[in-house]
Protein backbone atom coordinates (compact mmCIF):
# COMPACT_ATOMS: atom_id res chain seq x y z
CA UNK A 1 0.00 0.00 0.00
CA UNK A 2 1.37 3.51 -0.94
CA UNK A 3 0.99 6.05 1.31
CA UNK A 4 1.60 9.97 0.81
CA UNK A 5 5.16 11.30 2.02
CA UNK A 6 4.11 13.65 5.34
CA UNK A 7 5.77 16.63 6.80
CA UNK A 8 7.60 14.41 9.64
CA UNK A 9 11.17 13.01 9.14
CA UNK A 10 11.32 9.53 7.68
CA UNK A 11 11.62 7.06 10.25
CA UNK A 12 12.55 2.78 9.82
CA UNK A 13 8.81 2.22 8.93
CA UNK A 14 8.30 -1.70 9.77
CA UNK A 15 4.91 -3.05 7.71
CA UNK A 16 3.65 -6.54 6.92
CA UNK A 17 0.85 -8.00 4.97
CA UNK A 18 -1.63 -9.96 7.04
CA UNK A 19 -4.92 -11.97 6.55
CA UNK A 20 -6.93 -10.76 3.77
CA UNK A 21 -3.73 -9.53 2.00
CA UNK A 22 -4.57 -5.99 4.71
CA UNK A 23 -1.26 -3.97 5.28
CA UNK A 24 -0.15 -3.42 8.86
CA UNK A 25 2.15 -1.14 10.70
CA UNK A 26 3.80 -1.46 13.47
CA UNK A 27 3.44 0.35 16.19
CA UNK A 28 6.47 0.65 18.71
CA UNK A 29 4.28 1.93 22.33
CA UNK A 30 1.49 -0.45 21.80
CA UNK A 31 4.02 -3.40 20.86
CA UNK A 32 2.02 -4.76 17.93
CA UNK A 33 0.85 -4.40 14.20
CA UNK A 34 -1.97 -2.55 13.13
CA UNK A 35 -4.42 -1.63 10.65
CA UNK A 36 -2.26 0.48 8.09
CA UNK A 37 -4.86 3.27 7.18
CA UNK A 38 -4.01 7.07 6.45
CA UNK A 39 -5.24 8.15 10.14
CA UNK A 40 -2.83 5.32 11.45
CA UNK A 41 0.07 6.59 8.74
CA UNK A 42 -0.05 10.03 10.49
CA UNK A 43 -0.14 8.60 13.80
CA UNK A 44 3.14 6.31 13.58
CA UNK A 45 4.92 9.55 12.03
CA UNK A 46 3.91 11.36 15.14
CA UNK A 47 4.89 8.57 17.74
CA UNK A 48 8.58 8.07 16.15
CA UNK A 49 8.54 12.49 15.77
CA UNK A 50 7.89 12.40 19.52
CA UNK A 51 10.37 9.56 20.52
CA UNK A 52 13.27 10.12 17.92
CA UNK A 53 13.02 14.00 17.85
CA UNK A 54 11.22 15.26 20.48
CA UNK A 55 13.15 12.50 23.34
CA UNK A 56 9.58 11.50 24.31
CA UNK A 57 10.38 8.12 26.06
CA UNK A 58 7.81 5.12 24.71
CA UNK A 59 6.83 3.99 28.05
CA UNK A 60 5.46 7.39 28.93
CA UNK A 61 3.05 7.48 25.85
CA UNK A 62 -0.18 6.09 25.86
CA UNK A 63 -1.76 5.84 22.27
CA UNK A 64 -5.58 5.22 21.72
CA UNK A 65 -5.79 6.39 25.21
CA UNK A 66 -9.54 5.90 26.28
CA UNK A 67 -10.53 8.70 28.63
CA UNK A 68 -14.55 9.45 29.55
CA UNK A 69 -15.92 13.29 28.83
CA UNK A 70 -19.22 13.67 30.24
CA UNK A 71 -19.76 9.97 30.93
CA UNK A 72 -18.81 9.54 27.65
CA UNK A 73 -16.07 7.20 26.41
CA UNK A 74 -13.47 8.84 23.91
CA UNK A 75 -9.98 7.82 22.94
CA UNK A 76 -7.21 9.86 22.04
CA UNK A 77 -4.63 9.25 19.14
CA UNK A 78 -1.72 9.96 21.70
CA UNK A 79 -1.46 11.08 25.53
CA UNK A 80 2.27 11.81 26.51
CA UNK A 81 2.72 11.33 30.46
CA UNK A 82 5.06 13.20 33.09
CA UNK A 83 7.36 10.33 34.67
CA UNK A 84 5.15 10.68 38.22
CA UNK A 85 1.75 9.59 34.98
CA UNK A 86 0.46 12.67 34.84
CA UNK A 87 -0.63 14.27 30.91
CA UNK A 88 1.31 16.52 29.32
CA UNK A 89 -0.09 16.59 26.19
CA UNK A 90 -2.59 15.36 24.14
CA UNK A 91 -1.84 14.86 20.08
CA UNK A 92 -5.05 14.04 17.86
CA UNK A 93 -4.12 12.94 14.52
CA UNK A 94 -6.25 12.99 11.33
CA UNK A 95 -5.70 11.61 7.79
CA UNK A 96 -3.37 13.67 5.21
CA UNK A 97 -6.60 14.43 3.32
CA UNK A 98 -8.60 16.31 6.72
CA UNK A 99 -7.86 19.24 7.15
CA UNK A 100 -7.57 20.59 11.05
CA UNK A 101 -10.00 22.99 11.76
CA UNK A 102 -12.16 24.15 14.88
CA UNK A 103 -13.97 21.26 15.12
CA UNK A 104 -10.28 19.61 15.27
CA UNK A 105 -9.49 22.12 18.41
CA UNK A 106 -12.42 21.50 20.06
CA UNK A 107 -12.25 18.00 20.33
CA UNK A 108 -8.64 18.10 21.38
CA UNK A 109 -9.93 20.25 23.73
CA UNK A 110 -13.20 18.15 24.86
CA UNK A 111 -10.06 15.54 26.10
CA UNK A 112 -8.63 17.75 28.10
CA UNK A 113 -11.77 18.15 30.45
CA UNK A 114 -10.39 14.76 31.60
CA UNK A 115 -6.87 15.41 31.24
CA UNK A 116 -5.77 18.87 32.51
CA UNK A 117 -2.93 18.35 30.01
CA UNK A 118 -0.40 21.94 28.81
CA UNK A 119 0.00 20.87 25.33
CA UNK A 120 -2.20 19.81 22.47
CA UNK A 121 -0.74 18.81 18.66
CA UNK A 122 -2.94 18.71 15.99
CA UNK A 123 -1.93 17.00 13.13
CA UNK A 124 -2.48 15.53 9.37
CA UNK A 125 1.08 14.96 8.83
CA UNK A 126 1.14 17.58 6.48
CA UNK A 127 0.15 20.66 8.88
CA UNK A 128 1.12 20.70 12.90
CA UNK A 129 -0.81 22.96 15.19
CA UNK A 130 0.88 23.05 18.61
CA UNK A 131 -0.99 24.89 21.68
CA UNK A 132 -0.26 25.48 25.04
CA UNK A 133 -2.86 25.89 27.82
CA UNK A 134 -2.75 28.57 30.50
CA UNK A 135 -5.15 27.90 33.19
CA UNK A 136 -4.63 30.92 35.25
CA UNK A 137 -6.01 32.78 32.16
CA UNK A 138 -7.94 30.05 30.68
CA UNK A 139 -6.58 30.58 27.02
CA UNK A 140 -4.64 28.88 24.35
CA UNK A 141 -1.80 30.22 22.42
CA UNK A 142 -0.44 28.27 19.22
CA UNK A 143 3.34 27.45 19.83
CA UNK A 144 6.31 28.36 17.26
CA UNK A 145 7.17 24.83 18.01
CA UNK A 146 6.44 21.01 19.25
CA UNK A 147 7.86 21.28 22.80
CA UNK A 148 10.89 18.49 24.01
CA UNK A 149 9.81 16.09 26.58
CA UNK A 150 12.18 17.71 28.60
CA UNK A 151 9.67 21.04 27.81
CA UNK A 152 6.66 19.48 28.30
CA UNK A 153 8.03 18.33 31.67
CA UNK A 154 9.08 22.28 33.05
CA UNK A 155 5.45 23.06 33.34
Amino acid sequence: MQMQALNFPLFNVRTRIAEGSRTEIFDPVRKLYVALTPEEWVRQHAIHYLIADRLVPPGLMAVEKEIRVNRLRRRCDIVVFSKRGNPLMVVECKAPNVKITQDTFSQALRYNLSLNINFMLLTNGLKHFCFELDYETQSSRQTDHIPSFLEMSAI
